[in-house]
């Protein structure tokens, strides 16, 4: 097992302040504190070389968890081990073993090359000359960028910037990875390519990664296990394909009749989710299925048809919702 957490928490006190100069001068005599729970006993356990989507809505607990697991944040409560080590000890040796890449803070210096930054990252990690060389060719090749690692940080679009911040993050070969919101804003093709670049890395290094992301392409592309989280609590704790199954194993069935209702009355009003001309899909329960495709097959002259998963943005969404 390369990381474990047990009951791992994390709260802050805070004081609130109603507006106006009157509550200014009763906040010097008296103020009120409160506890905000921002993650309450967060426990699982992860081996090396999975990639593991960690979902949940904002504010749920996820960078709060990351920055616990990386040792910036002491945790309030609970425990945490990576390959040995206690995160929050910040060991060197633990410090040389993982990255975490946050997609709202970068570690480029905006005014160099990035080049500059990895040749830094190079010193501080100790790496060879012979290492780095080998290692800088392979990820500028693989993430298409060797025309760029020469021009200054911000002039770079924001997809070239997490590129960079990416190889940044992995110039010392980490055996563990935080990705917190790495496709943040990045067109479809950026994504895929830090997609296919992530997969490489947990391949080739057996590294281990755990990914946050709000984009459902970014867990279903790259996570066969997810865990959601929501108000600091772990609500889900398994395979990805199976997260639809917390809100009732349904299914879709899309068919396309070859020449409408005609005369025919319509029978699965009630489940109903989506009808365009002759394209309709409909939300049934697993166990119904096979009856109801005998009535469509039995009443109407169909096209087409398939049966899919709800889709997990959708299966998210209610989950967060309920």
């Amino acid at each position: 097992m390369l990381i474990r957490t047990t009951n791992l928490s994390k709260s802050y006190e805070y004081y609130e302040k109603s507006q106006g100069l009157y509550s200014s001068f009763k906040n010097l005599l008296h103020r009120e504190k409160k506890e905000k729970i921002a993650v309450k006993d967060v426990s699982f356990e992860i081996n090396e070389g999975e990639i593991v989507g960690f979902i949940g809505p904002n504010g749920a607990g996820k960078t709060t968890t990351l920055k616990m697991l990386s040792g910036i944040l002491h945790p309030t409560d609970g425990t945490a081990e990576i390959n040995g080590y206690t995160p929050w000890e910040r060991n060197n040796s633990f410090k040389k073993s993982i990255s975490i890449v946050l997609g709202q803070k970068g570690q480029l210096i905006w005014d160099l090359p990035p080049v500059e930054t990895f040749y830094l990252n190079k010193k501080i990690y100790e790496i060879s000359d012979s290492d780095y060389n080998n290692r800088l060719e392979e990820f500028v090749e693989l993430l298409d960028v060797k025309d760029l690692i020469k021009k200054q940080s911000r002039r770079l679009s924001l997809g070239e910037r997490m590129k960079m911040e990416l190889i940044a993050a992995l110039i010392h070969y980490p055996k563990v990875l935080f990705l917190d919101e790495p496709t943040i804003g990045l067109d479809i093709v950026t994504q895929n390519k830090i997609h296919g670049f992530l997969s490489h890395y947990n391949e080739s290094q057996k590294a281990t990664i755990l990914l946050t992301s709000h984009y459902t392409n970014d867990i279903e592309r790259l996570c066969k296990r997810s865990i959601i989280i929501n108000k600091g609590e772990i609500l889900f704790d398994g395979e990805t394909k199976d997260i639809d199954s917390r809100i009732g194993n349904r299914k879709y069935i899309k068919f396309i009749l070859n020449d409408g209702l005609g005369l025919k009355r319509f029978a699965f009003e009630d489940c109903l989710k989506e009808k365009v001309d002759n394209n309709y899909t409909i939300e049934v329960e697993n166990q119904d299925v096979k009856n109801i495709l005998t009535q469509i097959y039995d009443n109407y002259d169909v096209q087409d048809l398939s049966i899919e998963n709800i889709p997990l943005e959708e299966a998210l969404y209610e989950i967060y919702k309920n």
